[in-house]
């Protein structure tokens, strides 16, 4: 007889979990203006191995006429100029369509980070309230512990404007003694 296979209960949430997380980058990238939209196309494009060829053939053809290594074609840039021009323009608009992209990037990771904080303080909530609950339960049960003092620490809540307060001071404290 086959035994069927039973999927363990964490991979229904980790379905669950992936298919959220590819429905928001689907809404994301719906909700995204035309501009950034143009400006996601041209940056994959411009990170592609065929921008490369293309940008070698183009520059090595232009280079190769102009230097009169082609004689069918006469030059019509001896000195390059106009391709050092052309260039340093499409230099220009390149950077600006990373730039736009890297900048709908880094909010994309704002909200990530925004979420994980989140749900690391969700789970240190959790945390801290069962060890509370198994601090107490030892306590009825008379179950000695050697770190009582650790487990008192270890059921406060955390306050996160204090942990960032306490980062920033030792951070400044770091930076005076020349660290």
């Amino acid at each position: 007889m086959k035994q069927t296979e039973r999927r363990p209960a964490i991979v229904g949430k980790l379905d669950r979990n992936i298919e959220a997380l590819l429905d928001r980058q689907a809404r994301d990238r719906e909700e995204a203006s035309r501009e950034e939209k143009v400006a996601a196309a041209i940056t994959r494009f411009v990170g592609s191995m065929l921008f490369v060829y293309l940008h070698i053939l183009f520059f090595g053809l232009w280079i190769t006429v102009n230097l009169g290594f082609l004689p069918v074609l006469p030059p019509f840039d001896s000195s390059l100029v106009v391709l050092a021009m052309f260039a340093s323009v499409e230099a220009i608009f390149l950077s600006t369509f990373v730039l736009i992209s890297q900048n709908r990037m880094s909010a994309a990771a704002d909200k990530r980070a925004d979420l994980n904080l989140q749900i690391s303080l969700l789970a240190e909530h959790e945390a801290t309230q069962l060890i509370a609950m198994v601090s107490a339960i030892a306590r009825h049960l008379q179950i000695p512990t050697e770190a009582d003092g650790e487990i008192e620490e270890l059921t406060r809540e955390v306050v996160p404007d204090q942990v960032l307060d306490h980062i920033e001071k030792k951070a400044e404290d770091g930076k005076a003694g020349g660290v």
